[in-house]
């Protein structure tokens, strides 16, 4: 379980302390598919990157599996089992789709073992199991390589930002697909996803919205996507890929 108490997170902008998250407080429990809205520049991906230590926050406590991670290190988080995927994934010069599963999962997977990752974010093996990660990708190759490595890790807390940027509505069909068998088949895992497309939120058990550093609204999806579908309050929340 993870659970955010009274999160702050201020950044300095030509000169001033500016608010970014402003007394944040948040339970996510195991096995729930959460997602987090809300208009752009609220402070989602932010408080996702605050989760995974890439920022630190200010003020405020951060709980994960009963133990205070607050001052732990990003190397530690993933340790603990709380992966990060980028908006814009990194791309490796050299490094093969193998190598990097490997990496993933800490040890020297088979060949076979490697292709089943792939198979699950639909991903042909025998095409991409030797490529290389580099500019020969396309976003969307690189976005489900890069669930791939999460699901060889096996973490305990996958953390999305914002999957669906800079891909083509083939890829994101592909996406809202991976998303989908996750949320089935969670084994355990909770999964936090940044998102503005309504696809995505539909599969969420939870919604969390959240503007202006604050959370605003949060619930079941049942109750949350109701009222925030096609309402002023609701910028770029509901955006559609047609």
């Amino acid at each position: 379980m993870l659970e955010l108490k009274n999160i702050v997170f201020n950044a300095e902008n030509d000169g001033k302390n500016v608010g970014i998250l402003r007394d944040i407080s948040l339970t996510v429990d195991d096995s729930k598919f959460v997602v987090i809205t809300g208009p752009n520049g609220g402070g989602k991906s932010t408080l996702a990157k605050v989760v995974a230590g890439i920022v630190k926050n200010n003020s405020g406590q951060i709980i994960f599996d009963g133990e205070d991670i607050t001052e732990k290190s990003i190397t530690d988080r993933a340790k603990m089992g709380i992966g990060f995927a980028f908006q814009q994934p990194v791309r490796f010069k050299g490094m093969t789709v193998i190598d990097l599963l490997r990496i993933a999962a800490g040890k020297a997977l088979s060949v076979s073992e490697a292709c089943e990752y792939l198979s699950e974010v639909g991903l042909c093996a025998k095409d991409y199991i030797d490529r290389e990660i580099n500019a020969s990708l396309s976003g969307g190759e690189l976005k489900r390589i890069e669930i791939a490595t999460v699901l060889a890790r096996d973490v305990k807390l996958a953390l999305f930002d914002e999957p669906e940027a800079g891909i083509d509505l083939w890829s994101f069909n592909n996406l809202i697909r991976i998303f989908e068998n996750m949320r089935r088949d969670r084994r355990g895992r909770s999964i936090i996803v940044i998102s503005h497309q309504e696809r995505i939120l539909n599969i969420a058990d939870e919604i969390v919205v959240i503007a202006d550093g604050k959370i605003v609204k949060q619930g079941d999806k049942d109750a949350i996507l109701p009222e925030i579908t096609g309402t002023e309050n609701a910028v770029n929340v509901c955006s559609k890929i047609q």
